[in-house]
């Protein structure tokens, strides 16, 4: 994630003495700009100020892996770990246009390479029929197995057919894609907490997760959608698409920070081998352009 934003740290050192207020005015604006917030931003800068001028930090270098050390906390990932021999469901949220469809076929197909057997796509955004065409050519082109039904039918029941398949060949993992109305929360919602019930309701104890797809370039918009979300059924981790177009980056942050939420997968282009596991010392490494 080479980015304009560590650039832009990197210029604030050239430009200022690390003594200087101005300098620790600037580096905040510079990480709201980064999406990390404001009110975290200044919190973060007011703590790095007073333990510069406490140690005497006024090295680029230090003060960068002072910044560091307080981002931490809040840069969480997560390894999630199909169970063998158990019925694993993975439901993928998130609005539509974030890389929902595509994510899923990603994240189906890492699972299928790192020796996961018995994996069904369900196709459970049953209102957008380009959304059920994408995942089928995905499973074709996959070698992966996709359970669909007919355009606006009931999606739990897409799930529940899933599921059913997958227990009754001793196990494995379905991943299902969601609709993603928000325009309309309130049926958006209900239609989700039914899906949800369906998901618990078939998957072993344990083998149950929500991941949620978020466009990495949207800021602090992702964060509003994270919040929608996890109200409505819950999180468990986010899956970050666009993550290689970002100028900012900053959501993950901002994300463990106000809702404790892990980053599973980043994606960072088109192909199916664009995904890989968040590495969190790599994320802060790159955002602070360290």
């Amino acid at each position: 994630m080479k980015s304009s934003f560590a650039d832009k740290i990197k210029s604030l050192f050239a430009g200022k003495t690390a003594q200087n207020q101005e300098f620790f005015d600037d580096l905040a604006d510079a990480l709201i700009e980064g999406d990390i917030g404001a009110k975290l931003s200044m919190e973060l800068i007011d703590s790095l100020e007073s333990e510069c001028k406490k140690q005497k930090l006024f090295d680029q270098g230090q003060i960068l892996l002072k910044l560091k050390e307080a981002l931490s906390p809040f840069a969480k990932g997560i390894d999630l770990k199909v169970q063998d021999g158990k019925t694993n469901v993975w439901m993928l949220l998130g609005v539509n246009g974030v890389g929902k469809t595509t994510s899923a076929a990603k994240i189906a197909l890492l699972q299928k390479n790192s020796g996961v057997q018995n994996i069904s796509l369900s196709a459970s955004d049953t209102f957008r029929a380009a959304a059920v065409d994408q995942l089928m050519e995905h499973g074709q082109r996959l070698g992966i197995r996709v359970v669909a039904h007919q355009m606006g039918s009931d999606p739990a029941a897409v799930v529940f057919d899933a599921a059913e398949s997958v227990s009754s060949k001793g196990g494995g993992l379905v991943i299902a894609d969601t609709a993603g109305r928000l325009h309309n929360k309130e049926n958006l919602v209900r239609e989700l907490e039914k899906i949800d019930r369906v998901c618990s309701q078939k998957a072993d104890e344990g083998c149950y997760k929500k991941l949620l797809v978020l466009d990495a370039t949207t800021g602090q918009n992702a964060l509003r959608q994270a919040e929608v979300f996890n109200e409505a059924v819950g999180v468990d981790a986010i899956v970050l698409t666009k993550y290689d177009s970002s100028a900012k980056g900053g959501i993950a942050v901002s994300i463990g920070k106000e809702l404790s939420l892990p980053v599973a997968y980043v994606c960072t282009g088109e192909s199916y081998a664009d995904i890989s596991l968040f590495d969190a010392e790599k994320y802060l490494n790159e955002f602070l352009g360290l």
